[in-house]
């Protein structure tokens, strides 16, 4: 079976909701991510689809009107305080999106306290048809997919998973091993883009490659075929490759166009088309 194909909020991030939904469609892929929260605690506007019906509106006529469907919503952070009103929106919306996932990122520092955090988003997320996937970043409390296996076996609720993001399997301690040994049952979907060899392994350095320098797959020096033949032969694959510079010489429907197209030949050389 061959894998579902995702277009990623980053990928094309100056399009609009209902922009990405026809462009995810033009370019022929399965499925379209969207942002809902956003992901820095400053500088990042706010996103419409959380409160803007009119907008809602619009994207659903968008997704009957192509078949798209939502992969996954962007982004809850769990941290020492959280917003449970407002993450109880959030998985409102992903339920009337028909959304599958929703990416989370773990920045709280004590252990404990964020595998609570996480099991009591998993169970609100659940009761909205979401999974929950915790995403394993070099820079934040959760480091690599062991770490984050940790927390979600912890949290011990179903519909929790760890998101595998090739950039940050790569950066990170974790190896293709790591990932090959994932409970199939805690893979939701994993995220794809290419990246320099070598590279700057500060935080601030991974922090830019990741919100704007990532490389399409086959460009850089991931092994990203290795990671392809290791993944579940049925999992969705999300492209995720926000290139900023790019962006100012290519448009949004180009650079989807050439993520999906360097995504299937990364698959083909897997044996995985």
């Amino acid at each position: 079976m061959p894998h579902p194909i995702s277009l990623a909020f980053l990928t094309t991030f100056e399009a609009s909701p209902v922009e990405a939904v026809r462009i995810a469609a033009k370019a022929g892929y399965d499925m379209v991510g969207l942002r809902i929260l956003p992901a820095a605690a400053s500088g990042e506007p706010d996103y419409p689809l959380l409160s803007d019906d009119r907008t809602l509106r619009e994207v659903l006529a968008a997704l009957a009107d192509t078949g798209v469907t939502v992969g996954d919503m962007e982004i809850i952070r769990l941290k020492a305080e959280n917003d449970w009103d407002l993450f109880a929106r959030f998985c409102e919306r992903g339920a009337a999106l028909k959304a599958k996932h929703v990416l989370v990122a773990g920045d709280d520092t004590d252990p404990a306290r964020l595998t609570a955090s996480f099991a009591r988003f998993c169970e609100l997320a659940e009761r909205h048809g979401l999974t929950a996937d915790l995403e394993f970043m070099p820079w934040t409390a959760v480091p690599d997919a062991a770490v984050a296996l940790r927390i979600v076996e912890d949290a011990a609720q179903p519909n929790g998973g760890v998101l595998v993001d090739a950039l940050h399997w790569d950066r990170s301690r974790t190896t293709l091993e790591d990932i090959a040994a994932l409970p199939r049952n805690r893979l939701h979907y994993v995220q794809f883009c290419d990246g320099t060899v070598p590279y700057d392994p500060s935080d601030e350095g991974l922090i830019r490659v990741a919100r704007g320098e990532r490389l399409m797959p086959g460009e850089g020096g991931i092994d990203l075929i290795a990671l392809a033949r290791v993944i579940p032969e049925d999992i969705t694959i999300s492209v995720e490759i926000p290139h900023r510079e790019l962006a100012t010489k290519i448009d949004a429907l180009g650079r989807a166009e050439m993520a999906i197209a360097a995504t299937r030949a990364i698959l083909r050389a897997a044996g995985r088309a």
